[in-house]
């Protein structure tokens, strides 16, 4: 067993770093609890809704339950590792992080609960996410157990946190938002949603966070991140199709949009020091 040192009996907490104050947040924006939200009225509008609305929410809802239930799933390696480099601020901010997965998970359990949606949610799913939940995600996060290199690392949160939270995610809240904002209709999964977007605005600033801390000591992985994002262009262009296989133009165009917010500020802070990064980051968060 590899012998621990007490990092805060020398040093104490650095307080002024990013991933305390995501920590810091995480205790006063992430402590919703997804059973104190009034899911009457939602439980009575579902009926009224058009089937090709139900639908079109029910698919969304299904991937993010799935998503919500494979993040909540394959964390703890990138915990364990960044654990064992005694990096303890960032340690302390991803048991916030895996809480608020699980509680995400928990939300849309209860969302289907309440409109009776009982149906496997697997109907939904398309052979892209298939590959990216089941085999693409948990490979790259399995991976960390027997390698904690930074490029395996970096493999890891560019999958994770760029992508899946900072393209996938993003896109799904603007589709909610979209179909339902201004109907007045689903007010309970309108105010979960709100809650899951700024945990995820956390998430997404300590990857950004992570992703330059390694690129600052490894400049060479840059370009692998930049790769890794451009092999998962078409799982986006997936993500954006409907039932029939018909690309949403308008999905497809707010994915893209979010991909290259991910490149350019991965591309800037290349180039910036740590202090401006960090500010840069901690401006993105909700």
């Amino acid at each position: 067993m590899t012998k621990k040192t007490l990092i805060t009996s020398s040093r104490r907490l650095d307080e002024q770093s990013l991933p305390y104050k995501l920590y810091k947040k995480a205790n006063r924006f992430g402590t919703w609890n997804p059973e104190d939200i009034n899911y009457s009225h939602d439980k009575a509008h579902w009926p009224h809704l058009p089937d090709e609305q139900k639908q079109a929410i029910l698919r969304v809802i299904a991937k993010f339950q799935g998503g919500e239930e494979a993040v909540t799933r394959d964390l703890l390696p990138l915990i364990m590792v960044i654990s064992n480099e005694g990096r303890i601020e960032e340690e302390m901010f991803l048991t916030t992080f895996l809480h608020e997965e699980a509680k995400h998970t928990e939300f849309f359990q209860l969302v289907l609960s309440t409109i009776d949606e009982t149906e496997p949610l697997s109907k939904h799913y398309d052979p892209a996410y298939e590959q990216l939940f089941n085999e693409t995600l948990p490979n790259a996060m399995d991976r960390l157990l027997t390698d904690q290199s930074p490029e395996a690392i970096a493999d890891a949160a560019t999958i994770y946190n760029m992508f899946v939270e900072g393209v996938l995610a993003e896109s799904g809240y603007h589709t909610f938002y979209e179909q339902l904002q201004h109907t007045g209709m689903m007010p309970g999964l309108l105010e979960g949603v709100g809650y899951l977007k700024r945990d995820e605005s956390r998430h997404i600033a300590y990857g950004t966070y992570l992703l330059h801390r390694i690129i600052k000591e490894h400049p060479h992985i840059y370009d692998q991140v930049i790769e890794r994002l451009d092999e998962l262009k078409p799982v986006a262009v997936n993500f954006s199709k409907d039932e029939n296989g018909t690309i949403n133009e308008d999905s497809l165009a707010y994915m893209m949009k979010q991909l290259d917010t991910r490149l350019n500020i991965l591309k800037r802070a290349k180039r910036q020091s740590n202090d401006d990064a960090d500010r840069d980051i901690e401006s993105t968060v909700l």
